[in-house]
């Protein structure tokens, strides 16, 4: 059965994370050709947002290893989007424990980007939040990431959705780090995460990682359980097995506001000679991480070594003799 354009996922919106995630495979390295392409694929798909980079600090990331995408210097952004006098929405991703916010975010009225997600692990949540008030105080739509959510217990989880909510952020993200979760799971998570959320009125995001090749799936299931906002990278690019295809969401909602065919150009233009020269994909070896729920940085070891391809040999490695 065809599908149609239904009204049910209208109010969904869609942020690209293409150059911040897929930055972890080449350490932000891309050249400014690149990312004006990424920047101009999603002004013409009519994607909401697009997440240019991180802006980590330069003490916890050498710029002499990493490329300007680690850090959103304002002049770098606005070398590849001018004034972005355009609908599309400009994020940047500043991690706890990485990052001064306090010292390099500009007041929203001195910088071209418009929202700042906050990304921190459950032990980090009190500097998290400060981070957040800050940047809120600033002036910026700021989107709380809560990351390894399949590390915690129900308790943890509750814990830190209680401090979310209570912050001045507009958007909680379910973030599967681990490319581990399943549908069922991700409907589960979704609406815990509601239900903490719309006393608030905040709205509730997801973030998936492609490993057991259910980034898509897992992405729908939520948006079906309430989420409203999605994360996608064109082409999957993204660390280890990668995230949620642009070119999949975007078919399935078939909204027509969205436009998939400068994603397939990009895609011919950009992201075929990108995959001469580096790799990301759901590799038997981040599937395995993914189905022990454990962080693919194994996996990603296992590629660049003597193990690459020794499927067998990896995944004895991480049961362990469970059995599993």
């Amino acid at each position: 059965m065809k599908n149609t354009w239904s009204k049910e996922h209208e109010g969904i919106s869609v942020l690209d994370c293409t150059i911040r995630d897929g930055g972890l495979v080449n350490d932000h390295l891309f050249g400014d050709n690149f990312v004006r392409a990424v920047y101009n694929c999603c002004v013409a798909a009519g994607v909401d947002y697009m997440e240019i980079g991180y802006k980590n600090a330069p003490e916890f990331f050498s710029p002499e290893k990493f490329g300007p995408w680690r850090f959103c210097r304002e002049e770098d952004i606005r070398r590849i989007v001018g004034d972005n006098k355009t609908d599309l929405k400009l994020s940047c991703m500043i991690d706890a424990g990485k990052s001064n916010i306090f010292r390099d975010l500009l007041p929203k009225k001195d910088s071209v980007l418009e929202v700042v997600r906050i990304a921190f692990y459950a032990h980090q949540t009190d500097e998290a939040m400060d981070m957040i008030a800050d940047a809120a105080e600033k002036g910026y739509d700021v989107w709380a990431n809560m990351m390894a959510v399949t590390d915690l217990s129900d308790r943890v989880i509750d814990d830190a959705l209680e401090a979310m909510v209570g912050t001045k952020s507009s958007t909680v993200t379910i973030v599967d780090s681990y490319g581990s979760l399943v549908p069922e799971q991700t409907e589960y998570l979704t609406k815990k995460y509601l239900n903490a959320a719309r006393a608030t009125g905040k709205t509730v995001a997801i973030h998936a990682h492609n490993n057991q090749q259910l980034a898509f799936a897992n992405s729908i299931e939520s948006i079906k359980a309430g989420a409203a906002k999605v994360d996608v990278t064109i082409g999957g690019l993204g660390r280890a097995a990668g995230n949620c295809p642009m070119e999949l969401f975007l078919g399935f909602l078939n909204n027509p506001k969205y436009k998939l065919r400068p994603v397939y150009q990009c895609l011919e233009e950009q992201f075929i000679p990108l995959a001469q020269q580096i790799e990301w994909g759901p590799f038997p070896e981040y599937i395995i991480t993914g189905q022990f729920n454990q962080h693919p940085r194994a996996g990603i070891a296992a590629r660049e070594s003597q193990m690459r391809n020794k499927f067998s040999a990896f995944y004895d490695s991480l049961a362990g003799g469970s059995g599993k």
